[in-house]
């Protein structure tokens, strides 16, 4: 990853967490949810940004990388570990990851295709299957 982006991330995640989610949760207009992984090789937690997708009640995240050729580290470790933390806005809870496949995946590509364009973009980009991940809250 760029050094330049990788430090981008680090403040974003900084500034979102000192303002208890009054800044730094948002981007061009749509909610940043903060997920935090534990690392598969290091067991160290590491806290990336990502757009969420909200659909019937429930949070999903997709592990798009930009259209990269590869996964996202983050995702590679909640597929090791799928307790994850999450924050959006002031809201903080524990949840499991759980990758969603098949026709719901399908069904809930369309929809995050349509709202955010983008990802189709991505898609395109890449071999792989980009990831959808539904964040179920921990009880």
């Amino acid at each position: 990853m760029n050094p330049l982006f990788k430090l981008f991330v680090k403040v974003h995640v900084w500034l979102y967490q000192v303002s208890g989610g009054r800044r730094a949760s948002t981007m061009g207009g749509r909610k940043i949810l903060l997920l935090t992984t534990v690392g598969k090789k290091t067991g160290k937690a590491r806290t990336v940004p990502v757009v969420p997708f909200f659909d019937g009640g429930e949070t999903y995240v997709i592990a798009s990388m930009g259209g990269a050729p590869q996964h996202p580290a983050w995702y590679l470790n909640l597929k090791a570990n799928p307790d994850v933390g999450v924050q959006i806005g002031a809201d903080k809870w524990r949840a499991k990851a759980v990758p969603v496949e098949g026709e719901t995946r399908d069904r809930l590509w369309k929809g995050i295709v349509e709202q955010m364009p983008n990802f189709g973009k991505y898609q395109e980009k890449t071999s792989r299957v980009i990831p959808v991940v539904r964040i179920e809250k921990a009880g």
